[in-house]
C-alpha cells in the first residue's frame, strides 16, 4: 500500500485485526534502536505515524496498536505492525490477545484485500498531503 526509497507497508496476511498493515525498511535491519541512527530511526517512524493515520481514517478503530515484534531466531527483519482495535472490542479481547495470531486469523479474500489497500493507499495519500501543509 505504500513504498518509497526506504520503506514498505503492506497488508498483513493473516490479519488479526481489519485492516491490519505492517511496516518494514527496505535495508534488512534487526533491531529497532540499535541498527538505526536517530535521523533513520526518525523517517522510519514518520512512516509508521503516516501509515497508522490511514488506518485510522479508514477504519475509525477504538485504538490503534503499534507494536514492533520479532526475534533472532526468526522474522528477524525489524517491522512495525499497525492494528486498529475496532470499535466494541470486549476487554478480555483487547491488547496482545486482539493480535496474537493463535486467538483468531481473520478471513479476507484477495478481492477484499484488494479493496482495503485501494482505501488504505487513498487516505494514506491524503494525509501526506495534509501532513506537508
Amino acid at each position: 500500500m505504500y513504498e518509497d526509497d526506504q520503506h514498505v507497508a503492506f497488508l498483513d496476511r493473516y490479519p488479526t485485526t481489519p485492516g491490519k498493515v505492517l511496516v518494514a525498511p527496505n535495508a534488512h535491519i534487526e533491531h529497532a534502536v540499535r541498527d538505526l541512527n536517530e535521523f533513520a530511526y526518525l523517517r522510519l517512524m514518520s512512516v509508521v505515524r503516516k501509515v497508522a493515520l490511514a488506518v485510522e481514517a479508514v477504519m475509525k478503530p477504538e485504538r490503534t496498536y503499534l507494536l514492533s515484534l520479532g526475534r533472532q531466531q526468526g522474522n528477524s527483519h525489524l517491522h512495525w505492525h499497525i492494528a486498529g482495535l475496532p470499535v466494541g472490542t470486549p476487554y478480555r479481547q483487547q491488547q496482545f490477545h486482539a493480535l496474537m495470531a493463535e486467538n483468531g486469523v481473520l478471513s479476507v479474500t484477495d478481492e477484499e484485500s484488494a479493496a482495503m489497500g485501494e482505501r488504505l493507499r487513498a487516505a494514506l495519500s491524503e494525509g501526506w498531503m495534509a501532513d506537508s501543509e
